[in-house]
């Protein structure tokens, strides 16, 4: 059976619930935290700088990625060094491109070889990572997020893909690969067996860590029980 401790991938929680990034802080194995506009629209943040500093605040001493949302490159850069100073811990994400699908790789040139830490964002194809890759300044730590789920959404192994993205991504012994957005906790333990540096995982998809190593047998009966007690709570009844 799987087991939580053989792992040596670095599990990064990705949400922006403060509440619960407080709650997975106290955890040992959570190595890092991950947010996006998204999930930061979603937990109801209102004001970009105040969050991003409150948990830089709060978790001093993990890698934090927070992530710029101009559109034009040159508006992303000035997001980028602002938030960088906001702490050491900083990872500031950057999308492989802007929404007119134009590729950062200058932005990532100039701000990788300033010593900035990036968080190479909504990468989804090898030729992207080697693009990435390619930008990455050899000596400044970085990470490249292939977003592994979304690729297995549209009926596509993720695994050929991020076995050849570790291959790529070793040019620059600082970058580490992460598989960002998983769609269960399989995709953990799959990420974990080729070797991928990080893994995202969100708040609910962490919540189901408990079943990692449950006897299968024990499962079955408890889904019974479940069947059970909620036909039961239902009063369902059939004549015969």
């Amino acid at each position: 059976m799987p087991n939580i401790a053989d792992l040596k991938i670095k599990i990064f929680a990705d949400g922006a619930d403060y509440d619960s990034m407080m709650k997975l802080y106290a955890e040992p194995y959570i190595k890092g935290f991950t947010t996006n506009p998204t999930l930061m629209r979603k937990a109801g943040i209102d004001d970009y700088e105040a969050f991003g500093r409150k948990i830089l605040a709060a978790i001093p001493e993990r890698p934090i990625s927070l992530e710029v949302f101009a559109d034009d490159f040159a508006s992303m850069e000035k997001q980028a060094r602002v938030i960088a100073s906001w702490g050491s811990n900083v990872n500031v994400k950057i999308p492989v491109t802007n929404t007119k699908g134009e590729f950062s790789g200058e932005l990532l040139r100039r701000l990788s070889a300033d010593g900035i830490e990036l968080n190479v964002t909504a990468v989804f194809s090898l030729d992207q990572v080697k693009r990435v890759t390619e930008a990455l300044d050899a000596g400044t730590p970085a990470i490249v997020s292939v977003f592994a789920g979304r690729i297995a959404d549209t009926g596509v192994d993720p695994e050929p893909l991020m076995t050849e993205a570790l291959e790529i991504v070793k040019s620059r012994p600082k970058a580490e690969l992460l598989w960002a957005s998983p769609r269960e906790l399989l995709n953990i333990f799959q990420a974990d067996k080729i070797g991928t540096h990080i893994i995202t995982v969100t708040h609910d998809l962490l919540k189901k860590l408990a079943n990692v190593g449950y006897d299968l047998d024990e499962f079955s009966l408890d889904t019974v029980k479940m069947f059970y007690n909620d036909a039961a709570a239902s009063k369902f009844t059939i004549k015969c």
